[in-house]
């Protein structure tokens, strides 16, 4: 596989200290004074900073850089990478900043005005437009739809997602309204005929005042996850509604349940037709404006705001619908299937989201251990400490991996910005291999959000439990990640059914035994018999799905999720390795770096190791590993 290095030149390997950090007038954000621009090369010396904000997101994140530069198409990708390494700083000064004040003062509900009226008013501290301002302002959203200056083609969904990624660095709450108007502008684009442009217009938005965010109101009290079960009703409002035209107007009547993004401009709801039958085939897909098209208040009612345990910075709450204004998406028989590009891309940006609240619990927890003194030495001298910080570093980039393989898939099936590798798919239909490695991904990364964030706080002792330091609101936020798009269950279960009615189980097998071929170094031979074999079960697994009975099938859905992951997650793993030992990545010598941290991911998973087996490569693994030191090939078999 040839590939782009995105993180060429002196912004790739370097990062701005943190500064002292003192706090603002009324005591909420830190003051960040001016930042030492001294070069930090690797291998990272974490004990510079004091804690995990006021430098470079993208600079201080080679995985996720190696991973933008093998998933953005050539053409495209010094735009990208312009484009995420500004927003990466940006997030780690402002938005790091405003998210902590947002935290503590969390978006205030005023459904009634003084004279008793229905206001519907979402009331925001100052911080929040200043971070949708940055949002905007490096293109988040349009630069998916709309071509970014210098460019004539939008860039891929991935650069995007990659942007999310980047995002929940610092606040869940954040991406999560960001996600859902990515996931509006899509439907919009994919399913409207223009009658709706004033409303993608505004998703796309170049500025700020002028931006109309999205939002997603799927759930119900009667039905939660069984979306099949949605009691909403919809009337035709006039004669082109009747016709099923879409654009046409209808009113909808009924309650939705967990509303986030609650006062969103243009949210998406599914609604049952009149004489539309049951289940999912009854729906259609409806845009419910906060205004009518005369600009009055639309008709349908704020009740209240959940009283959350994390992401408190975006308004999550229950609406009363009340015979509200709403247009018609697309085909009135196809409201679910449309929904669904929707879903499949929240799914991904959930995983994203959760890949970069990884990212910044195991920044947190690095750069404590590379501070605090116990015993005599810093935390991260001790050797537990060191295989902690190992185990959290080769998990994120596993999780990275197997992420971008799922978005890789996804702009294949949006026709966006083809994958580098060309067509050595043969050409196959990419969608039942996305449709199953989004679930896959989503459910595991969410599972790994929580662990990892709880770790970090653990890393950081007592001072980690308060609400002043970061790792609280983390843990906090990464809660709801398992639960957003879809529960472990309902995704185990969904992996099932794409793998019965969509016949995934080849395309998978074919996509991991392609990075597999492709792996030709010798100093992975080992590592890449260890996961074909592991791909010759999973391959039999698939078979014996077939044919066994449905409830022992869905007994077994999490471990084949499971098993799907960890070798989509070593075979991209090997795939990069083997590039970057032979120097293709940046024509170098070759580094074995991700060599080591492959071989780590294949032992934990493929592997089973003694308890009389001790490393005592620990220091040596540790600065290659967690600090990112370049490996020189003929190395790798001693650090192993």
């Amino acid at each position: 596989m040839t590939t782009t290095d995105p993180g060429s030149g002196d912004d790739a390997d370097a990062a701005d200290t943190a500064s002292d950090a003192d706090t603002d007038s009324d005591g909420d954000t830190p003051a960040h004074a001016d930042t030492d621009t001294t070069t930090l090369t690797r291998p990272f010396d974490f004990s510079r900073f004091e804690e995990g904000r006021g430098t470079s997101y993208w600079a201080l994140d080679p995985a996720l850089r190696a991973e933008v530069g093998r998933s953005i198409p050539a053409a495209a990708v010094d735009r990208s990478t312009e484009r995420l390494g500004s927003l990466g700083a940006a997030v780690a000064t402002t938005v790091a900043d405003n998210a902590d004040t947002l935290d503590r003062h969390p978006p205030d509900l005023r459904t009634y005005d003084k004279h008793g009226r229905v206001a519907n008013r979402v009331d925001y501290h100052p911080a929040q437009a200043e971070n949708e301002r940055v949002v905007v302002d490096h293109g988040v959203v349009r630069d998916a739809f709309e071509a970014p200056d210098g460019r004539d083609e939008p860039l891929p969904f991935t650069h995007s997602l990659a942007a999310c990624y980047l995002l929940n660095y610092a606040d869940t709450g954040l991406t999560c309204p960001v996600a859902m108007t990515l996931g509006v502008g899509l439907v919009l684009s994919e399913f409207d005929d223009g009658s709706l442009d004033r409303f993608y217009d505004g998703v796309v938005a170049r500025d700020h005042d002028d931006w109309l965010q999205g939002a997603m109101f799927l759930t119900e009290k009667a039905g939660g996850s069984d979306v099949g079960a949605t009691e909403t009703v919809a009337e035709p409002a006039d004669s082109a509604a009747e016709r099923g035209e879409p654009g046409s107007a209808w009113r909808l009547t009924g309650e939705k349940w967990f509303c986030s993004n609650l006062d969103a401009g243009a949210a998406l709801a599914l609604a049952r037709r009149p004489d539309g039958g049951d289940g999912t085939s009854g729906l259609g897909l409806f845009l419910v404006p906060r205004e009518t098209r005369d600009g009055a208040p639309n008709d349908f009612l704020y009740r209240r705001l959940k009283d959350k345990l994390g992401t408190r910075s975006v308004p999550t709450g229950e609406i009363e619908l009340r015979g509200a204004e709403a247009y018609l998406v697309g085909d009135p028989e196809a409201g679910f299937r449309q929904m669904a590009s929707m879903v499949n891309l929240e799914r991904l940006a959930n995983a994203m989201g959760s890949m970069g609240l990884v990212g910044r619990a195991l920044l947190e927890a690095t750069v404590h251990a590379g501070n605090r003194d116990a015993f005599g030495e810093s935390l991260d001298a001790h050797p537990l400490m060191r295989r902690d910080l190992v185990e959290m570093t080769v998990e994120h980039e596993a999780g990275l991996a197997a992420t971008f393989e799922a978005a890789r898939q996804f702009d294949a099936v949006q026709g966006r910005g083809r994958m580098k590798e060309a067509d050595d798919d043969g050409g196959a239909d990419p969608y039942p291999l996305m449709r199953l490695l989004v679930p896959v991904v989503k459910y595991r990364t969410a599972r790994l959000a929580v662990d990892t964030a709880s770790y970090a706080m653990e890393v950081l002792g007592g001072n980690g439990y308060v609400d002043e330091f970061v790792t609280n609101r983390l843990l906090r936020d990464a809660q709801v990640l398992p639960i957003w798009e879809g529960a472990s269950n309902v995704l185990a279960l969904d992996v099932l059914r794409v793998l019965a009615r969509e016949g995934a189980a080849g395309p998978l097998l074919e996509r991991v035994r392609s990075r597999l071929a492709a792996v030709d170094s010798p100093h992975l031979a080992d590592d890449v018999a260890a996961v074909e074999a592991a791909v010759d079960d999973l391959e039999a697994t698939f078979a014996r799905l077939a044919t066994v009975d449905p409830d022992a099938a869905q007994y077994r859905g999490k471990a084949v999720a499971d098993r799907i992951y960890d070798v989509v997650a070593a075979a991209c793993l090997l795939d990069r390795a083997s590039d970057e030992l032979e120097g293709r990545d940046d024509g170098g010598d070759g580094d074995a770096r991700t060599a080591l941290v492959a071989a780590a991911f294949v032992d934990d998973r493929f592997r089973s190791a003694a308890l009389a087996d001790f490393d005592e490569r620990v220091g040596e693994r540790f600065d290659a590993v967690v600090r990112h030191a370049p490996v020189d090939p003929e190395r790798l078999a001693a650090l192993r």
